[in-house]
């Protein structure tokens, strides 16, 4: 554990390291064990508009890390409230992930998961994203996403634990956030 406790605190520290996570046993509750991989971690920029000085640079994109826990469609009117033309991230290439999972996990150390802007529009197995930019993108985690016309797993979640990748899980689960908005500047 203090082996844990060290790589978490040196990437919080701004380590310019990556993390590949281990699970020893099945299920999603199970000890995650990490391992050092060489790749870097750079912090987006900070946004520049004024009064968003906490936002991130994400692209054309400003985002921002909300650790209190919603459901999918909270945290997505969270966002629309958050700022003009706000919704949950959309992420549209490797790039753009892993400066997203950098900001997730500078911000919370303790809860890998949190939600994106993506769902399966009515269970057809096509996925769309909140803020309506196109689907051009995709980091499913191995078998991701789950068997579309049995599932009730809708929305999309980050997962840290899996280096950025995603799953589709139950949009009703309460988690952690990130909103966007368009940088018009």
């Amino acid at each position: 554990m203090k082996f844990v406790s060290l790589i978490v605190m040196m990437s919080l520290l701004g380590t310019k390291m990556a993390l590949t996570f281990h699970r020893r046993t099945g299920g999603d509750d199970a000890p995650v064990y990490l391992q050092e991989e060489t790749a870097a971690c750079d912090m987006p920029r900070a946004c520049d508009l004024k009064n968003y000085e906490d936002w991130y640079r994400l692209g054309s994109y400003c985002i921002k890390y909300y650790k209190d826990a919603l459901n999918f469609t909270e945290a997505e009117t969270q966002c629309r409230s958050a700022a003009p033309g706000g919704h949950l991230v959309s992420v549209h290439n490797s790039q753009a992930n892993a400066n997203l999972l950098c900001v997730v996990m500078k911000n919370n150390a303790k809860s890998p998961r949190i939600w994106l802007g993506g769902f399966e529009l009515f269970q057809s197995g096509k996925f769309v994203w909140t803020d309506g930019s196109s689907w051009n993108f995709e980091a499913w985690t191995p078998g991701e996403p789950i068997s579309r016309w049995t599932s009730r797993e809708d929305c999309v979640e980050m997962n840290w634990s899996r280096i950025g990748k995603w799953n589709d899980h139950t949009c009703f689960t309460k988690k952690s956030y990130v909103c966007s908005f368009k940088n018009r500047v």
